[in-house]
């Protein structure tokens, strides 16, 4: 971390061992992403009329590249954290999960839903049951009547617009779902 770890305890008493569990905790975040800049840690116990015991929150607030990561634990009357220790523990493991996602976004391991590759109708052989697609990249993708889904291969038309899913075929790309863009199936 570029700067120091800063631990905050409110309406606690101060502990040299939940200060010492809480920076053991801080350093090993480096493991799950480098890039942590600050860390701020704040526990506290805001019930200070609660019949059953005390029960404490802790915030993480991490500072990274482009952004912030938060993290709060303490959900109302979970009794586990009655114990500071395993609230402090809960609120690290969700830190630890959420820089693990944030590394992954940054290195662009998460999956991106991309719009379906799509295009137009350029021809229609109905005797032979089988038309082509000029899809948006401008090759032409072949397909079978069976291909085209929630719709009628017969009522097709030159220039209907249309998404599909490619693979390839013994001569070259084809579709195997051919859908008709409609206002149900808009290609973004």
């Amino acid at each position: 971390m570029e700067q120091p770890l800063q631990i905050t305890f409110r309406d606690i008493p101060h502990s040299e061992a939940l200060e010492a569990d809480i920076r053991e905790k801080a350093a090993k975040l480096d493991q799950f992403y480098e890039k942590v800049m600050a860390c701020r840690v704040i526990v506290e116990s805001p019930h200070k009329h609660h019949h059953k015991g005390k029960l404490y929150h802790v915030r993480i607030d991490l500072t990274v590249p482009r952004g912030e990561i938060i993290v709060k634990r303490g959900p109302k009357d979970h009794h586990a954290h009655e114990d500071p220790y395993v609230a402090v523990r809960d609120a690290f493991k969700a830190a630890r999960r959420q820089l693990q996602d944030y590394a992954r976004k940054q290195r662009g391991d998460i999956k991106v839903h991309e719009t379906p590759p799509h295009g137009r109708i350029s021809e229609i052989v109905p005797m032979q049951d089988f038309g082509r697609i000029l899809s948006s990249d401008g090759r032409e993708i072949y397909f079978h009547r069976n291909s085209v889904v929630d719709g009628d291969f017969d009522t097709l038309e030159i220039g209907d617009e249309v998404w599909f899913a490619e693979e390839a075929g013994e001569l070259g790309a084809k579709a195997s779902t051919v859908h008709v863009v409609g206002k149900h199936h808009p290609v973004g």
